[in-house]
């Protein structure tokens, strides 16, 4: 019973494969009929073979032999076009198809809540979109319309076979059993060692992509010789899995041609015989060793194909589960204003990235129109999960966050984020140019629009001596770029899409001195009249804050402004300025 369940779940699984070729009907139709029609085009050649040698050639028939011999050449044209048709169609449906569903995962996996990014390595979702898809190709391109057309060749040589004759064709098929325990036993283990393949390509992947994304660490540190033995081991279980492969293949094709050579012997013990006492034709032994080599052909792949099949299913089964995901955040709310006042209230607010613990508690503040709020506290007081649910990248568990009066659920997503911009601390730079990473490529945004920003910012004069300009490459994550560079680019994107709701979460913590002058004055133009929420952790940044949010352990511990907070006996903000300012006697 189990394994019929599986059975019928793998059948299933193969049909939501194939079900992705629909908007291709047309060319999967055409190309399984070439299949199906190559199998009794291709017979054929041997029956011809066959017929010129007992009806012409014993007969001295030369002018009948030509006429063979110009059908022979047309049949064999046809069965070569037709064989280029059937390649091409199913390796550009295997394509078309891998283009598509490409295309949904990454659409898809962009709009995952961010928890599946915290949790999920890069990696992996990098072989989902690109390694596991691959094998999906292969499904169309060398699996289920390859199987039916090889599958229909091997059925017509042997019908064909035994209808020229029987007993001869009976010999020739002793060996068969030994055929399907080889295939049988091939199969299985293949299929076993493919499995480890993408088991151990996907961790490699993701070990990979973490490694280089951390390089800087671990020279600093000099973890390189660590982290070599890490991934020797790991590349050394993924070599082994691909050998063990390559060791199967080479132990099963010499198997089948030795019981391939063993049925054509049998055929000529046995032929040879029959043919002098009048029981086989000269043309049918003549033609028998073509029949056999057209079935031990296909039968010799069969195998191969069934496990491109299964590791195609293995990896649209990831594939599938990915995009069967469902948490992303909801986007059920249609109210879509073109314009924000700005009026952000936070009423009862609870959240938890996960069930056990809170990482906000209750939390209420109120911040009118233009108004700019700080927020203050310790690591993992909650100050970045504020902002983050602001902008909905993750769901509250309980209470009611607004915005101009009406609660984020009822915006629609994507029009409640174009209305808040956020500059973080960590800025992320595309590769690409200057101007494509402050746009993020939206036709909308001009290069005068970028300019003009850029000079407001204070960003046009260092970005005006970059090498091209505004064009100038901006290498993976802005490496060939300063902290201050980046940042200043981080903001200029921040204006040119003028919110009406700006965050800056900490962005002058990474920055020297000589760089911070120009970022505050990059952050004062930001800031005027917009709604702001500033995280920092010098508090020379949010002095003149209109409201200042005091978090510790997720919880308001104080509200009010910097002259407010001052007065509090023991208050925790008190604590706070006093530490960064009086004791070091710059207050």
């Amino acid at each position: 019973m189990q394994s019929s369940d599986k059975y019928n779940i793998d059948i299933k699984l193969l049909w939501k494969v194939v079900s992705q070729a629909s908007p291709y009907k047309l060319t999967f139709i055409i190309t399984a009929l070439v299949g199906i029609l190559l199998a009794p085009v291709a017979i054929l050649r041997p029956f011809l073979v066959q017929t010129m040698v007992d009806d012409y050639i014993f007969h001295k028939d030369i002018q009948g032999l030509g006429t063979m011999a110009l059908i022979f050449l047309g049949v064999l044209l046809l069965e070569s076009t037709m064989r280029y048709v059937f390649t091409y169609t199913s390796n550009w449906l295997g394509q078309a198809v891998v283009r598509d569903l490409r295309t949904r995962v990454f659409n898809h996996i962009t709009r995952l809540k961010i928890s599946y990014f915290d949790k999920t390595p890069i990696g992996i979702s990098t072989t989902r979109t690109i390694n596991d898809i691959e094998n999906i190709n292969q499904v169309f391109s060398q699996g289920i319309l390859t199987i039916l057309a090889d599958s229909l060749m091997v059925i017509v040589v042997v019908g064909v076979m035994f209808a020229v004759s029987w007993k001869l064709a009976l010999v020739c098929l002793t060996t068969m059993p030994f055929l399907m325990i080889a295939t049988y036993v091939f199969k299985e283990k293949v299929k076993a060692s493919f499995q480890r393949v993408r088991t151990q390509i996907a961790k490699m992947n993701a070990f990979l992509q973490e490694r280089l994304t951390g390089m800087r660490i671990l020279q600093i540190f000099n973890a390189e010789r660590q982290e070599m033995e890490k991934f020797r081991k790991i590349n050394k279980e993924y070599t082994q899995a691909n050998v063990d492969s390559i060791l199967y293949y080479a132990i099963f094709f010499p198997v089948v041609d030795i019981i391939a050579a063993a049925s054509l012997g049998l055929m000529v013990w046995w032929g040879a015989r029959e043919s002098l006492v009048g029981g086989v034709s000269t043309g049918a032994l003549v033609a028998f060793p073509l029949y056999l080599n057209m079935m031990f052909r296909p039968i010799r792949m069969l195998a191969d194909k069934f496990n491109t099949v299964q590791m195609g299913l293995v990896a649209s089964q990831r594939v599938f589960t990915l995009l069967d995901r469902d948490d992303k955040i909801p986007n059920t709310g249609t109210y879509a204003p073109e314009k924000l006042e700005g009026d952000i209230a936070f009423k009862n607010v609870w959240f938890a990235y996960n069930a056990k613990e809170w990482v906000l508690k209750d939390i209420n503040f109120h911040v009118k129109p233009g108004e700019t709020l700080a927020l203050v506290g310790s690591t993992g007081s909650g100050k970045t999960s504020i902002i983050s649910i602001l902008n909905r990248l993750y769901e509250i568990n309980k209470g009611r966050i607004e915005i101009d009066h009406t609660d984020i659920r009822d915006y629609d997503l994507y029009t409640l984020r174009s209305h808040i911009g956020v500059v973080l601390q960590d800025v992320f730079l595309f590769s690409g140019s200057v101007l494509d990473n402050i746009t993020l490529r939206n036709e909308n945004i001009s290069r005068e629009q970028v300019v003009e920003a850029a000079k407001t910012i204070g960003a046009h004069e260092f970005i005006s001596k970059l090498p091209g300009g505004y064009d100038y490459q901006v290498m993976e994550r802005g490496a060939t770029l300063s902290m201050g560079q980046r940042q200043l680019i981080s903001f200029v994107r921040a204006l040119v899409f003028d919110p009406e709701i700006l965050i800056l979460d900490e962005a002058t913590s990474s920055i020297d001195p000589e760089s911070e002058a120009v970022i505050q004055h990059a952050i004062e133009t930001l800031i005027e009249k917009r709604t702001s929420i500033i995280i920092a952790h010098r508090l020379s940044t949010i002095r003149h804050a209109d409201k200042i949010l005091v978090l510790d352990k997720g919880e308001v511990k104080e509200f009010g402004s910097h002259d407010e907070l001052l007065q509090i006996e023991n208050g925790r903000y008190r604590q706070l300025y006093e530490m960064q300012f009086v004791t070091t006697g710059v207050a």
